[in-house]
């Protein structure tokens, strides 16, 4: 019973923060999700406690937006290529490769940050886009398959394809939910992603609408480039942390 409570109470803060973040910043739910579970489970455990926050949050994203067929089309190479780049991971993060799989979940978090906290901005011409949107998507589907998270190389890719700031949520919105679902035909091939997770998949999105409400809230008072630096520098932290806790 004590040890059910811990691992509920774990659950709530971790997607209370990650809720928090996304409300402050428009995105970072399953990184920072991913990046403090992975503290106490394995990034599978974790990203099947993902599913359920992430289809919701994401979809809500993806249908906020009026261009949702356009950026459909420009976008189905790179999201087919997530699918299948995802699919040809199977097995990267179960077994025996679950202690690389937190090795390079540490490796993926110190990357993102790194890019965030440099401001590090890629441009993308129109001529390359048709055949690097699936070598990107493949690439992100791998990574996936072995993290968990997919922020490395999608989310800059995306930003790098000179969509206007609405038009970029809903891009985001349709890659995570489409990500998510790649990566739940996985976790279902693995058994993490059972109707027995409903009571914990609940309270981690109940959390992270709280914290998304907090966020939101919050994001009045304090500035927004104060808050992604703090966000970044722990995300770093974190990563470094998960990186390099297993050879100490």
């Amino acid at each position: 019973m004590q040890e059910s409570f811990y691992s509920f109470a774990i659950i709530g803060v971790a997607f209370v923060l990650a809720g928090f973040v996304k409300g402050m910043l428009g995105m970072g739910l399953p990184t920072v999700a991913l990046g403090f579970l992975t503290v106490v489970m394995t990034p599978l455990q974790a990203a099947a406690l993902l599913v359920l926050p992430s289809i919701v949050t994401n979809t809500w994203q993806l249908l906020a937006g009026p261009s949702f067929g356009q950026i459909f089309r420009r976008l189905w190479l790179f999201l087919f290529a997530i699918c299948a780049g995802t699919w040809m991971g199977y097995g990267l993060m179960n077994g025996p490769n679950a202690h690389y799989a937190a090795i390079a979940l540490g490796i993926i978090l110190v990357v993102y940050s790194l890019l965030g906290l440099f401001a590090v901005q890629f441009s993308v011409p129109p001529h390359v886009e048709k055949w690097l949107s699936p070598v990107m998507g493949l690439a992100s589907g791998v990574v996936a398959a072995a993290t968990g998270l997919f922020a490395v190389p999608g989310i800059p890719y995306l930003q790098a394809l000179g969509f206007n700031r609405d038009d970029l949520i809903q891009a985001l919105g349709l890659f995570f939910s489409l990500s998510t679902f790649a990566l739940s035909v996985n976790l279902v091939r693995d058994g993490f992603l059972q109707f027995s997770m409903w009571h914990a998949s609940v309270i981690a999105l109940g959390a992270a609408g709280i914290g998304m409400a907090l966020g939101t809230w919050m994001r009045e008072w304090v500035s927004a480039r104060v808050f992604r630096t703090c966000f970044f520098v722990g995300m770093l932290a974190l990563g470094i942390h998960l990186a390099v806790r297993d050879f100490l």
